[in-house]
């Protein structure tokens, strides 16, 4: 079983906790972590791009000019695709960028993505994160004394809202409870804070 320091807000040892490998030290499967990634950015995109065809922009119900004798090449409808105005040829058209995932592959690259932090020593596992108030300058101080001074998601009691409220105006800091956690956001931060009653709540979930 994979062990790791516990701290508190001052950067200090509190004891020690033990992780379960099935989920913080698994093997890392990079095909299905970055599926998840592509499924997760996927979801993301509006898809409501639209230009409209020519059956679709007003105007150009007689033909311009006769067929033939005027020397110009003939046409049917100011509104066909080379004239200005004129509509446009294969245009985006509002669609779903949604992907399809099991739920068998979205744990697997949850786990992946968690044992990924642990590995590479990204992961820091505090006894509790309960700050005196909703201060961005306090939860700032207790980032550096952690040494998460860059992307830094942490993972908290979704009870306590000062986590919340203190960490809205930094910009390369997100927070949020355990039952929102996601590949996405734990492997775009470079480090992840969590406190040990997430710990226990995420292992249960993914056991």
């Amino acid at each position: 079983m994979a062990k790791i320091e516990v701290l508190n807000l001052k950067g200090e040892k509190v004891n020690d906790i033990t992780l379960n490998d099935a989920i913080w030290n698994t093997e890392v499967n990079e095909i299905v972590l970055s599926t998840a990634i592509k499924f997760q950015l996927a979801s993301l995109r509006q898809g409501t791009a639209k230009t409209k065809g020519r059956s679709e922009v007003s105007g150009g119900g007689r033909k311009p000019w006769r067929q033939k004798g005027t020397g110009r090449a003939r046409q049917g409808s100011i509104r066909s695709p080379q004239w200005v105005g004129g509509g446009t040829v294969f245009g985006p058209t509002p669609r779903s960028y949604d992907k399809k995932m099991n739920k068998k592959e979205r744990e697997i690259a949850l786990k992946s993505a968690l044992s990924d932090k642990f590995k590479n020593k990204e992961l820091i596992v505090v006894d509790n994160i309960n700050i005196d108030n909703n201060k961005t300058k306090e939860i700032s101080k207790c980032l550096k004394t952690l040494k998460a001074d860059e992307k830094t998601l942490i993972v908290a009691n979704p009870e306590d809202n000062k986590i919340m409220l203190a960490t809205r105006n930094l910009q390369n800091v997100l927070a949020l409870n355990p039952a929102n956690i996601n590949v996405l956001d734990i492997v775009n931060a470079n480090s992840l804070i969590i406190d040990v009653d997430s710990v226990k709540k995420i292992e249960e979930v993914l056991k």
